[in-house]
C-alpha cells in the first residue's frame, strides 16, 4: 500500500484564482523571543487544493456543516485526458469508461495541467467538461469529481455552468489536485478531508490516495 499526496503546498507566493488574494503568513511569536512559535494564517477558502460545496454557487445550497465525513472518501478512478485537445472534454471521451464510473465514488480527471502550477500557463487553456458531459456524469452515484486544474469552468465563465451542474446534483468538486498521473492504471482509495470550518462554501484540504499495487487495473 502506497500513500500518494495529491495536494499543492499553501504558501504566500502560491498561484490563486484571479481575484483571490494570496495567503498571508504573519509571525505572532518566536521560540527565541517567546519560547514557542506561532503564526497567523490568512487564507482563502479556495486556496490551493480545495473542495467546492453547493453553497459556493447555489444560493440555497448546503455548506460544509451538512456533509458527513464519509462523503469525502471512497473508491477513486483516474481518467487519463492528457492526449485530449485543449478546450472541451466531450461526452464521447467518457462513454467508454461507463463501467468504471459505476464502480467508483470519485472521478479524477488527469489533464496533466498541474505541470504548469506556478506559471502563467496554469490559468488558461485547460480542458473543461462539455455541458452534456457534465450532465451525463450526474447520472452516476459519484461523491465527487477532482481536477488537476484551477477550475472546472473556463476562466472567462460568467455562469459557472459546470460548477452549477455538478453541485446541484450533490457532486463535490475538488480543484488544484497534483500528480494524478501517478494514479493511472491503479486501484486506489481517494480521501479529501477538508478543514472543519463552520458554514464553509469551500475549504482547503489534504488530498491523498491509498494505492493498492497488488490490484493494478
Amino acid at each position: 500500500m502506497r500513500v500518494i499526496d495529491l495536494s499543492q503546498t499553501i504558501h504566500p507566493d502560491m498561484p490563486c484564482y484571479p481575484g483571490t488574494p494570496r495567503p498571508v503568513f504573519q509571525q505572532l511569536s518566536s521560540i527565541e523571543h517567546d519560547g514557542y512559535a506561532e503564526q497567523l494564517l490568512t487564507v482563502s477558502s479556495h486556496a490551493g487544493t480545495h473542495v467546492d460545496l453547493p453553497s459556493h454557487i447555489i444560493p440555497e445550497g448546503s455548506s460544509l456543516d451538512a456533509w458527513s465525513l464519509d462523503r469525502f472518501t471512497g473508491k477513486g478512478f483516474a481518467l487519463d485526458l492528457r492526449a485530449s485537445e485543449a478546450g472541451t472534454i466531450s461526452l464521447g471521451e467518457l462513454r467508454d469508461f461507463e463501467a468504471r464510473l459505476l464502480e467508483c465514488d470519485f472521478l479524477l480527471l488527469c489533464s496533466g495541467w498541474s505541470q504548469y502550477w506556478g506559471s502563467p500557463e496554469y490559468y488558461a487553456g485547460y480542458p473543461v467538461l462539455s455541458p452534456d458531459a457534465a450532465k451525463w456524469l450526474t447520472g452516476f452515484e459519484l461523491k465527487g469529481i477532482g481536477v488537476d486544474m484551477i477550475s472546472v469552468d473556463f476562466p472567462d465563465s460568467v455562469d459557472f455552468s459546470v460548477h452549477s451542474t455538478l453541485l446541484r446534483s450533490g457532486i463535490l468538486i475538488i480543484e488544484n489536485l497534483a500528480d494524478l498521473s501517478l494514479l493511472l492504471h491503479s486501484s486506489f482509495t481517494f480521501s479529501c478531508f477538508p478543514l472543519k470550518i463552520a458554514q464553509a462554501e469551500a475549504a482547503p484540504l489534504r488530498a491523498v490516495a491509498f494505492v493498492d499495487d497488488a490490484n493494478l487495473t
